[in-house]
C-alpha cells in the first residue's frame, strides 16, 4: 500500500486512498456488515457497476477491503473491511461528525456518517 515519495503529507496520502465520492460510502456500508457486490450496489444508488468494481479492486489492493470467494455454485463473493479498513473508518468518524455539524445542520444526515461500535 505504501507509495513512498509521492505524497507531501499524511493527509495527502489518505485522501488519495479514499478519493472520490464512492470509496468512503463503500467503507461506510462495509462498516455496517459484510456485503456482496449486489448489496453494495443497491445500497449506493447512483454508482455504476464499473465504478464500484474498480473501487473495490483498488480498496482491496490497498489492504482496506477483503474479498472472500466461496467455492459454491454459483460462486459467492463477499466484501468486508480489513483491520486497516476498520482503522480508516475510525479515522474518518471525526470528519463525518464535523461535516454533520457544520455542513448538514446538526443531526440531519446522521445516517450518512460512519458509525462505530463502542
Amino acid at each position: 500500500m505504501a507509495r513512498p515519495g509521492t505524497y507531501v503529507c499524511g493527509i495527502d496520502a489518505a485522501m488519495d486512498l479514499i478519493g472520490g465520492k464512492w470509496k468512503v460510502l463503500v467503507l461506510w456500508a462495509l462498516n455496517e456488515r459484510t456485503c456482496r457486490f449486489g448489496e453494495l450496489r443497491r445500497g449506493l444508488p447512483g454508482v455504476s457497476e464499473k465504478v464500484l468494481a474498480s473501487h473495490l479492486r483498488e480498496l482491496e489492493a490497498d489492504g482496506i477491503v477483503h474479498r472472500e470467494l466461496y467455492d459454491e455454485s454459483p460462486p459467492r463473493v463477499e466484501y468486508s473491511l480489513t483491520p486497516l479498513g476498520v482503522s480508516l473508518n475510525q479515522a474518518l468518524a471525526p470528519l463525518g461528525a464535523w461535516g454533520r455539524e457544520h455542513l448538514l445542520g446538526g443531526d440531519e444526515g446522521a445516517h450518512h456518517e460512519v458509525s462505530h461500535p463502542s
